[in-house]
């Protein structure tokens, strides 16, 4: 495959928006694209083989929203390049993918495949539509690996941490700033519940032979009320990463452990982590690359969900983690070939 028709293809789909909830035009471009893809619903386009026949089933998924544009939309091809919005997460394994698709009837696969195309996943968890069409397609269920398109740097992550979102409310007594001692601030209490939270220690977890790490941090904080007032109320948002092997609910539990003494803990979302996935596939999918290796994936993907419902999967695609969600998003083209490359070889081997 030449990076040139990768690259076209790539700047293709940079240039078809489609923000999280306003994917449709790109599932319709897929679909008119794909000979054999066909709706399935809630902006899901599948294609090829998708149940599990007589040889092993292989499914390539890939999300076709992105976050919101930062000036960088539409894209550009620059010096071997591709820049603009959604480009490394993940319209550049999204791109591969279509490719594929449209040449795996010329291959020589030894495998049967299908490729699942799905919107919404970089909205919370419960939002993603692809855990309704895993339960609207059980043929889907069948597959005997799913490789997850995710920015992976053409490395290869082995299952997924959980994410915890939660809001942490501190609260006082209001008061006028210049008898502050006749108040109790809650700006104060709420620096103090996070002085804690930032000597909690990252805690390395060993599953299946790689190490994931749980992290927990505050990432907003909102307060006051004007410069002579003193605050009866501070929210700080609170995100927690967990291992694989730690269930959402013992996760919870240790959050509020670490939240409950400073200020009250709501949690927000619980996106649970993905298993670690093994086997004669995986086994199959390394040695088709040059030199890859299992990694532990440190952030949150579908794999979650696909392990969840039962699937072997593993995170593998052409973009860069590095560059996911900034302004300056892109992939370089020779990184685009280098993924195709493997997965053509691993689906012939």
């Amino acid at each position: 495959m030449t990076g040139d028709r990768l690259a076209a293809r790539l700047l293709e789909i940079v240039d078809i928006a489609s923000e999280s909830r306003d994917e449709a035009a790109l599932a319709a471009h897929v679909l008119e694209q794909l000979p054999d893809a066909r709706d399935a619903g809630d902006t899901c386009v599948l294609a090829g083989v998708t149940e599990r026949r007589e040889r092993p089933l292989v499914l390539f998924a890939g999300h076709l929203d992105t976050v919101p544009a930062q000036g960088n939309f539409p894209g550009r091809l620059e010096d071997g390049v591709v820049h603009g919005l959604g480009a490394a997460d993940m319209k550049a394994g999204v791109a591969v993918m279509m490719e594929l698709a449209l040449a795996v009837g010329s291959l020589d696969a030894s495998v049967d495949v299908g490729f699942v195309f799905f919107g919404r996943e970089e909205l919370p968890f419960g939002d993603s539509s692809l855990t309704p069409l895993l339960e609207r397609e059980p043929g889907l269920r069948s597959a005997d690996l799913a490789i997850v398109m995710e920015p992976t740097d053409n490395e290869l992550h082995a299952g997924c941490v959980g994410n915890i979102n939660a809001t942490w409310t501190f609260r006082g007594v209001a008061g006028h700033s210049a008898r502050p001692w006749l108040a109790d601030n809650a700006i104060h209490r709420a620096g103090r519940g996070i002085a804690a939270l930032a000597e909690v220690e990252v805690v390395d977890h060993v599953f299946a032979g790689l190490t994931f790490r749980e992290v927990v941090s505050a990432v907003t904080v909102h307060g006051g009320v004007a410069r002579n007032v003193v605050p009866d109320e501070c929210v700080v948002e609170v995100n927690m990463r967990y291992a694989p092997g730690t269930s959402a609910a013992d996760a919870e539990a240790k959050l509020h452990a670490l939240c409950d003494p400073h200020g009250e803990l709501v949690i927000d979302g619980n996106a649970p982590s993905g298993l670690v996935s093994t086997g004669p596939l995986v086994d199959r999918l390394v040695a088709a690359g040059d030199g890859l290796t299992l990694a532990p994936k440190q952030a949150w993907t579908p794999v979650a969900e696909l392990t969840g419902a039962g699937v072997d999967a593993i995170n593998f695609g052409p973009g860069r983690p590095l560059y996911a969600h900034r302004r300056d998003e892109q992939v370089e083209v020779e990184a685009l070939v280098k993924s195709y490359n493997t997965l053509e070889r691993f689906l012939c081997a």
